[in-house]
């Protein structure tokens, strides 16, 4: 099989190894394609302490694509079942996982691109951030997770929010912003706290310090502020006395749980199978994996329109 090697940082290679074997209670997946996350951009951009070259196929994990092989004691899954997974060195043709981190999907969804770890994020962010029926809602930062939870805020069955905004750096396209539903659109130079005024949840989506800072002066009294981005790029400061004259509720929405993210995983497929979640209007990067150096620098770079990047493996187009 083919696998993409970090060997240094911004420097994948491909190599030919021998696929590998999965253990009891494991799958071997015969990877379509992966995402690349903006957690993966650590590694490739390089961080202190981290041994080069990474292991064959890290750090990919948003992976989709089909069983190859079960191991022994693996039950509900067989060969040729279309899935999608948690995995941990799914740049290559081939990967393994825990059956336990392997969700199967609905014939409906057979040969699409399914990135059910993200799926999964955004699902268990939404559901942690406790959005109630007529809440005035701010998402801060509006790339693939921020798009993913503006699709579920409006998604069926889940309760209406009274007004949606979006602080970003550049704002989505028009007619991707009246498919999600925004209400206002704002950017990090505009008067967000004089065009807002106070949200009932306020959603940082970026990891960065500036959006956490402003996140807070949106909350209102009492209000939710849900820390949805990945912030480990080093320490953070806050402003205590602001948070803890608010009585702000302040969430970290980040799950670590294998059970929970299997549920969220779950809960997305449903929700890709009936409608309520697309993702074809957000992946809007795709490059075959002998590219993925490219793949990286988009992510990177994001150019005009850019919300996500995914590489495609194992004869996948």
């Amino acid at each position: 099989m083919r696998s993409a090697i970090l060997h240094q940082p911004r420097q994948f290679q491909i190599q030919t190894l021998d696929p590998p074997d999965p253990g009891e209670g494991e799958v071997r997946l015969r990877v379509l394609g992966c995402g690349v996350c903006g957690s993966d951009m650590g590694p490739w951009k390089g961080l202190s302490g981290l041994s080069y070259p990474l292991p064959a196929g890290a750090p990919g994990h948003e992976v989709f694509g089909t069983v190859e092989a079960v191991g022994s004691g693996v039950e509900g899954l067989a060969p040729g079942q279309p899935v999608t997974a948690l995995s941990y060195r799914a740049y290559a043709d081939y990967d393994v996982a825990r059956a336990a981190d392997v969700v199967a999907l609905p014939p409906e969804l057979a040969g699409r691109p399914v990135l059910g770890e993200p799926v999964a994020c955004a699902v268990n962010i939404m559901r942690r951030a406790g959005v109630a029926e007529g809440d005035t809602v701010v998402l801060l930062g509006t790339g693939f997770l921020g798009a993913l939870l503006l699709q579920l805020l409006r998604a069926p069955g889940a309760p209406r929010p009274r007004k949606v905004v979006t602080v970003s750096r550049r704002k989505l396209p028009a007619e991707l912003a009246e498919r999600l539903e925004i209400d206002e659109m704002l950017t990090y130079e505009d008067d967000a706290r004089g065009r807002v005024g106070e949200a009932d949840v306020v959603i940082e989506a970026t990891g960065r310090q500036g959006p956490l800072d402003l996140g807070a002066e949106l909350t209102r009294v009492r209000g939710r502020l849900v820390v949805a981005g990945y912030h480990q790029d080093g320490p953070r400061t806050v402003n205590m006395q602001l948070w803890n004259w608010r009585g702000l509720d302040v969430i970290n929405a980040h799950e670590r749980d294998p059970a929970i993210y299997r549920r969220g995983m779950e809960e997305g497929v449903r929700l890709l199978a009936a409608g309520g979640l697309d993702l074809a209007p957000l992946l809007t990067h795709s490059f075959p994996l002998p590219e993925i150096n490219a793949a990286f620098q988009a992510t990177e770079e994001r150019p005009e329109g850019f919300l996500k990047s995914v590489v495609l493996c194992a004869g996948a187009s």
